[in-house]
């Protein structure tokens, strides 16, 4: 049965460690190889938000490059989050250019967790900015994204490798995962302690999904950085890039550059 799109791209989620999926995209461009769709979770929603839109990967590094995490958020009085997210969600309304994700050069997938019914769900249309922050929500570090009257959190939370969604459109799927299960140091501290505890959930609901790929790029190297650590973009995207240039050499799947 002919599929709808031949090339699908899958990007986890993964905090500044995201930054990955732009040099993985970097990497792929090199090769000739550009994704007809795009499925994202948390950070990987909005790297794929930024490069659909038109953003080089280049382009996307110097975005969060000089950056702090307080450029993007603002404390508020502990409810039901300790920050409020208006100032990424502005970020992503001047960078990306497009309303609605429908409105997206690349279709994007976005995958987001129903706080109120405890579960996935997968948008393709609707306020873009909003889907996107909903899909990076971490739950009480971020107040909850409000959609249609429920609440929505880090799509992560059931789905942090969104390689699934791709599964009947795509005739090969490349898959970037910037969150592999690794074994890394942590600080004895209660925002280290809940970090990590997320980190393993979110890693356990990846192994199907990564049976998925036809072509599996995993940056193992990003995860000894924090997940709000603005001051490593440059070394992030590198070693994004050099972990799929890697993964490419060997490609026997997808169409490159003659």
């Amino acid at each position: 049965m002919t599929k709808k799109y031949k090339i699908g791209l899958a990007l986890s989620g993964g905090g500044v460690k995201g930054l990955a999926h732009a040099g993985a995209l970097k990497a792929m461009e090199e090769n000739g190889i550009k994704p007809d769709i795009i499925s994202g979770t948390s950070a990987g929603a909005i790297a794929g938000a930024l490069y659909s839109a038109g953003n080089s990967p280049d382009q996307i590094k110097e975005l969060f490059k000089k950056k702090d995490f307080n450029d993007f958020v603002e404390f508020v009085l502990p409810k039901s989050g300790l920050f409020a997210t208006s100032g990424f969600t502005k970020f992503l309304e001047d960078n990306v250019g497009y309303k609605n994700l429908q409105d997206l050069p690349i279709p994007l997938l976005v995958t987001a967790t129903n706080l109120d019914k405890g579960e996935s769900v997968l948008f393709s249309k609707g306020n873009l900015a909003q889907i996107v922050m909903a899909s990076a929500c971490i739950p009480v570090i971020f107040t909850p994204v409000e959609i249609n009257k429920e609440k929505y959190v880090d799509g992560g939370i059931f789905k942090n490798f969104p390689v699934s969604p791709l599964k009947d459109l795509c005739d090969n799927i490349v898959g970037v995962n910037a969150s592999p299960l690794v074994t890394e140091k942590y600080s004895n501290n209660i925002v280290s302690i809940a970090e990590r505890s997320y980190h393993f959930m979110f890693r356990a609901n990846t192994l199907e999904d990564k049976k998925l790929c036809d072509i599996l790029i995993e940056v193992e190297s990003v995860m000894q950085y924090k997940t709000f650590d603005l001051k490593k973009v440059d070394i992030i995207f590198e070693q994004g890039y050099l972990s799929a240039k890697k993964a490419l050499e060997n490609n026997k799947v997808l169409p490159t550059k003659s």
